[in-house]
C-alpha cells in the first residue's frame, strides 16, 4: 500500500492522505474481498478433503503422519486434501482427494455424510475445483485429481457437476494430469460416456458384499442397478480398447515390431470399486467371493476395502466394535493372491470358520493348512507351485526362474534375492538344501507366527476373529494401509 507522500495506486495521481484517498480505499477493500474469499476457499476445503478422506480408492502409506495442523512446522499437506497413492510399480502419485460437496439427499446409516449427520457441510462450486487443482498442480503439489461427491438434487445433476470439473481442466485448461471420478450408478447412460472421455479411471462403489446387507443400510442405493452400470462401463472400456488395437499402426517390412497402440479413449486405466468391511456381518469368504465375482464379470482393475471405525450418532443396526486394521490388510492381501498368484477365493479362507486368520497372511495360513503340497522343488517346480510358496513374490519368482536355466539354485541365491529365509526354507527344497522333518514340526507354527505385541491396558478388547453382532455404537468408513 501506499504510504504518506508516496505515489498513489492510481496511475497519474499522487497521495498525501492514503486513508482519504478513494482509490486506496477500494484497493484495500479489493484486498479485504480477496482474503475473505481465500479464508472461505481454505475452510471449504479443510471440510471436504476431511469427509473424502473416508474413501479408500487412494491407498495411503499406512504409516504415522506427521501433521501441522496446529500451525507449527513446514512440509506437511496435512488438512489439505493431498494424498499419497501408489502405483503397481510402487511409484508414489500425489492426488488432490476432495468431495465436490458433502450434502447429501442419501441417507445411508455407514455413511459420516449421509443426511440425518450432524457435521459441517459445505460446497465446491466447479470452477474453484478446477482452479485448485490448477493450483496446486503447478506448485508441483499433486500430480492428479480424485474428485467424489454427495448427491444434490439429483443424481444427474451431482453427476453433470462432477463432469464439467473434469472438461473444464481437459478442455478449457489442456491439463494432462491424472483425473480419478466417483460415478453415480443412478445417473444417465450419456453422462456416464462423458466422464469416460475425460477422466482415467471410473469407479462406482458396490458398498458392501451383500445385496441384504446394502437393502438394510442404504436403501436407497440398489445392487442390481449397481452392477447394471459396471457393466455399461465394461463395455465402453473394452469397446475404446478395440479401438485403440485396431487404430495401431500395423508392422512393415524391416521393423521388429509394431508400433505400440495408442491408449483407449475411455478410461484407460479402467474401473475400480469399493467395500466397506464390518458393517453387515459379512464374513471374509462372503467378502472374497463378492470380490471375484466383481473382477471376473466386470473386469475391475482393483477392489478396495474399506474398515470402519467410530462416529457420533450412528444407527443401533451398526456393529458397536469396529474391525481391527489387519484385518483390512489380510483381504488385502488375499486380494493380491486371487489376482496375481493364482489362488481361488475359496482356497484362501477356511471354510469352516469363513474368517481370514490375523495370526498368519494368508499365503502362509494356507499353506501350513496344506502341508501335503510341499516341499517344492524350486529347480524343477513351474512357476504356478512356486508362487504358492510362503515368502516368494511374483518378481523373485519370475527372477529364480531365470537364474535356474544356467544353475542350480542354492541357498544362497535366495538370500540374494532377499527373501526371508526363515519363511522359505521349510518349505522348498534347493542343490543344498531339504527341510527334512522340519515341514511336520509341531512348532513350525510357533516359529513362523507373530511375535507377540504388549497390549493396552485400556485398550478395547482383541478381535476374535468373527464379524460383531449389532449393537449401538457408530462406524464409518477409514481409508486402507498400503500393502506390505
Amino acid at each position: 500500500m501506499a504510504g504518506i507522500g508516496a505515489a498513489c495506486a492510481w496511475p497519474g495521481t499522487a497521495c498525501r492522505r492514503p486513508s482519504a484517498c478513494r482509490h486506496w480505499r477500494s484497493q484495500r477493500r479489493v484486498g479485504e474481498i480477496l482474503y475473505i474469499h481465500t479464508v472461505e476457499i481454505a475452510r471449504k476445503l479443510a471440510i471436504l478433503a476431511d469427509a473424502a478422506k473416508y474413501d479408500a480408492s487412494c491407498a495411503s502409506s499406512g504409516a504415522a503422519p506427521r501433521h501441522s495442523l496446529g500451525g507449527r512446522g513446514i512440509g506437511s499437506t496435512e488438512g489439505m486434501g493431498i494424498c499419497h497413492s501408489y502405483t503397481p510399480d510402487g511409484r508414489c502419485v500425489s492426488l488432490l482427494k476432495v468431495l465436490l460437496t458433502n450434502f447429501c439427499t442419501y441417507d445411508c446409516l455407514y455413511c459420516v455424510n449421509r443426511v440425518s449427520s450432524n457435521v459441517p457441510r459445505a460446497r465446491f462450486s466447479t470452477d474453484e475445483v478446477v482452479a485448485l487443482t490448477l493450483d496446486f498442480y503447478r506448485r508441483n503439489c499433486i500430480e492428479g485429481l480424485f474428485l467424489s461427491s454427495g448427491i444434490i438434487r439429483s443424481p444427474d445433476y451431482t453427476m453433470e457437476q462432477v463432469v464439467e470439473v473434469a472438461r473444464a481442466l481437459r478442455e478449457d485448461h489442456d491439463f494432462r494430469g491424472y483425473i480419478h471420478l466417483k460415478t453415480i450408478p443412478e445417473a444417465s447412460t450419456e453422462l456416464l460416456e462423458r466422464a469416460g472421455r475425460y477422466a482415467d479411471r471410473l469407479s462406482i462403489n458396490v458398498e458392501l458384499p451383500t445385496e441384504q446387507g446394502l437393502a438394510s443400510l442404504a436403501p436407497e442405493k440398489n445392487a442390481p442397478g449397481i452392477r447394471r452400470t459396471m457393466a455399461r462401463m465394461r463395455l465402453h472400456i473394452d469397446d475404446a480398447r478395440e479401438a485403440a488395437q485396431a487404430a495401431a499402426p500395423t508392422a512393415m517390412p524391416g521393423r521388429a515390431k509394431a508400433a505400440p497402440a495408442p491408449p483407449p479413449r475411455f478410461a484407460p486405466a479402467g474401473q475400480s470399486t469399493q467395500m466397506i468391511v464390518g458393517a453387515d456381518g459379512a464374513d471374509d469368504r462372503a467378502i472374497l467371493a463378492s470380490s471375484a465375482r466383481l473382477y471376473g464379470a466386470y473386469r475391475l482393475r482393483r477392489v478396495y476395502y474399506s474398515a470402519f471405525s467410530p462416529i457420533q450418532d450412528a444407527s443401533s443396526r451398526l456393529p458397536l466394535a469396529a474391525p481391527p486394521l489387519l484385518r483390512e490388510h489380510r483381504l488385502y492381501q488375499a486380494d493380491w493372491l486371487m489376482r496375481y498368484y493364482g489362488f481361488a477365493h475359496d482356497e484362501i479362507v477356511p471354510a469352516a470358520s469363513g474368517m481370514l486368520s490375523l495370526q498368519y497372511d494368508p499365503k502362509l495360513a494356507w499353506a501350513l493348512a496344506n502341508r501335503h503340497a510341499f516341499p517344492v522343488d524350486l529347480n524343477r517346480a513351474p512357476r504356478e507351485r512356486m508362487l504358492r510358496v510362503p515368502g516368494l513374490g511374483v518378481r523373485t519368482v519370475d527372477r529364480l526362474l531365470q537364474a535356474r536355466c544356467y544353475r542350480r539354485l542354492r541357498t544362497g541365491d535366495l538370500a540374494a534375492a532377499r527373501v526371508s529365509l526363515p519363511k522359505v526354507l521349510p518349505f522348498v527344497v534347493l542343490a543344498d538344501h531339504s527341510p527334512g522333518q522340519t515341514l511336520d514340526a509341531a512348532r513350525l507354527e510357533q516359529r513362523l507366527a507373530r511375535p507377540p505385541v504388549q497390549g493396552d491396558l485400556f485398550a478395547a478388547a482383541p478381535y476374535s476373529g468373527q464379524p460383531a453382532a449389532s449393537a449401538g455404537g457408530a462406524m464409518a468408513m477409514q481409508p486402507s494401509g498400503a500393502l506390505a
